[in-house]
């Protein structure tokens, strides 16, 4: 019994969750914040505001590496915690910490 279920939950975990996936979970970065969008249930919407940011960091775990995929950590002076970008292109994530570093350090303040 347990089989045939997984056997049915399996297949239509695999066909809808990426696309669920890909529909809720957002990121974008201007020149003047990093936003990022995800939940499932409940959805949350942060913005990091580039004059904030207080450190960039790339994350890659055993399986990340093994599909040339990272995630960036963007930690600010927030209580709510940093903004966290994951399932990017390995090359990708460099590009876009090296973006996030450079408007970083043109922009005014103390990031406090």
């Amino acid at each position: 019994m347990t089989l045939t279920i997984s056997c049915v939950l399996a297949p239509l975990h695999l066909l809808v969750m990426p696309q669920w996936r890909y529909r809720i979970h957002r990121w974008e970065v201007t020149g003047e914040a990093v936003y990022t969008q995800e939940g499932w249930l409940k959805q949350d919407w942060r913005i990091a505001p580039i004059s904030r940011i207080q450190t960039v960091d790339i994350e890659r775990d055993p399986v990340e590496q093994l599909f040339r995929l990272a995630k960036i950590t963007v930690t600010t002076a927030s209580a709510a915690g940093p903004v966290k970008i994951s399932g990017l292109d390995h090359t990708q994530a460099l590009a876009l910490a090296a973006e996030l570093t450079r408007t970083t350090q043109a922009t005014p303040g103390d990031a406090t």
